[in-house]
């Protein structure tokens, strides 16, 4: 019975105290940049070019990157304010149970992106090796490149900032570089980057081409939207602020600033690459633009890329999800070496040709939860959360049975809706879950399961940072008193 009464309160899911928080603006800007920098954003370019011309592909990106990224920075206010984790959060919404059903979808498919881009990272690095040394087997390099990622993230958060610190402005030079090489190639092969198309289109078919980039771009980090609390609760922010706009300075910046110029940028980079070499792919493009030292230079930038993305947009996720479903006794560096072996066994290097039908799926399905939580957090609770009970087995989130049946309905629903229609999905899916959420929540689940922040929305019980709090939450062994909120 004590182990049961602990369940929900492994120390790694505990609030973030605002103490205890480290990235500032800047901090988070930089590892933006190494986030944005994913080889997977040059399929995006690649598949553009071949209806539209370069500048449609930039404005179409841009609306995209900015869109996914207002509903990061909104749903990040849940971590800013209360320094709560995505997996702990869902609990409310879902459940104390029902709450590891989508978080182990979204931890698994985090896990796969590891797995794959940390198969890019290892092919580049098989590449430096050979070109040095004579040394091919990217299995190998793949086992030792996994292993230094997870040694990396288990370190913490802090750990992955300095990296960041250090790969961010070696990331950018080279992608610049490569940006220069490849416009070059094409322009010395007769071709104008901004006005050559493979296929051109035209009318309706232009809209369709225009709006399937913009949902690509948003498809592509809502998955991330819905994490954001699990890297925002160790966003720096000033107490009793009630400027949402100046207590989310940070996320604003980053989210809507940073990664947009970046994620356009490696957009950009696999258009041109397509154009220069009929290629999207990173490593065919840069071996057949480059050669001997330069080669390795630019092999290096996939390296590093694949680094500073997986560590913070999907071992930290991941880890985070599967720390929240082992209870204690699967601490954060247990859940950052579950994250590595699933990303190990799901073999990349097989998935690779399904990966964009297999995410498209996964994507849709997930894209649901970003609207049952803006419903959960902004419109029922107002932002108000009875943080204690989320840490209690028997408290009011326990609802029936550990299971919130609004939010599983809600995002089942949303989900497969969002599939019939993949080409809107990341619309679609957050529109369908978030309604759908509030018409069951407001009018069914609720009127069964009272909660207390929603009957009496007190700001001095239920809100965080915005009235000086830091949410601390008893975690002895055997503690089976109720949680009490104090302000440091």
């Amino acid at each position: 019975m004590k182990e049961r009464s602990n369940y929900l309160k492994s120390p790694d899911l505990l609030p973030i105290g605002h103490h205890d928080r480290k990235i500032g603006t800047f901090g988070f800007a930089v590892i933006w940049v190494g986030m944005a920098i994913v080889l997977a954003a040059f399929a995006i370019g690649g598949g553009a070019i071949q209806s539209l011309p370069l500048g449609m592909v930039i404005l179409a990106t841009i609306i995209g990157s900015v869109a996914i990224g207002m509903l990061m920075t909104i749903i990040g206010d849940i971590g800013v304010e209360h320094g709560l984790s995505f997996p702990v959060y869902m609990r409310a919404p879902f459940g104390t149970i029902g709450t590891h059903i989508p978080s182990v979808v979204r931890g698994f498919t985090a896990s796969c992106w590891f797995g794959i881009n940390t198969y890019f990272g290892s092919a580049a690095i098989n590449g430096i090796l050979n070109l040095l040394f004579g040394f091919d087997n990217w299995f190998v390099c793949f086992l030792f490149f996994a292993a230094v990622q997870l040694f990396n993230t288990a370190l913490g958060i802090k750990s992955i900032e300095r990296f960041a610190d250090l790969a961010a402005p070696i990331i950018i030079l080279i992608s610049c570089w490569m940006y220069i090489a490849m416009s070059d190639k094409a322009t010395a092969e007769g071709k104008d980057i901004w006005a050559w198309v493979e296929s051109p289109v035209a009318g309706g078919a232009a809209f369709t081409a225009f709006m399937v980039v913009v949902m690509a771009n948003m498809g592509f980090w809502a998955t991330l939207a819905a994490d954001m609390p699990s890297l925002s609760r160790f966003f720096k922010a000033p107490k009793n602020e009630r400027n949402w706009f100046k207590r989310n300075k940070s996320q604003l910046v980053g989210s809507i600033i940073v990664m947009p110029i970046f994620n356009t940028f490696m957009v950009v980079i696999g258009a041109v690459s397509y154009i220069a070499v009929s290629s999207a792919d990173p490593v065919n493009a840069l071996q057949e633009a480059a050669g001997g030292f330069i080669l390795g230079i630019l092999l290096l930038m996939i390296v590093l890329a694949q680094w500073s993305t997986n560590t913070s947009a999907n071992v930290i996720p991941a880890a985070t999800i599967f720390s929240n479903v082992g209870g204690p006794k699967v601490p954060f560096w247990v859940g950052v070496i579950i994250a590595g072996i699933i990303g190990t066994l799901a073999q990349p290097w097989s998935l690779f040709d399904i990966l964009n039908q297999v995410l498209l799926v996964v994507g849709g399905i997930l894209t649901s939860i970003v609207g049952i939580l803006f419903v959960d957090y902004y419109i029922l609770r107002k932002r108000r959360v009875n943080v204690p009970d989320l840490y209690e087995m028997n408290g009011q989130f326990k609802y029936a049975g550990g299971f919130n049946m609004a939010g599983m309905i809600s995002w089942i629903v949303g989900g497969v809706v969002a599939n019939l229609l993949p080409t809107y999905s990341a619309i679609v899916g957050f529109v369908v879950g978030a309604v759908l959420y509030y018409i069951l929540a407001k009018y069914w689940w609720f009127k069964k399961f009272k909660q207390a922040e929603m009957e009496n929305p007190s700001d001095a019980e239920y809100l965080g940072i915005t009235v000086g709090r830091s949410w601390s939450i008893e975690d002895e062994p055997g503690a089976s008193a109720p949680a009490e909120a104090i302000v440091k």
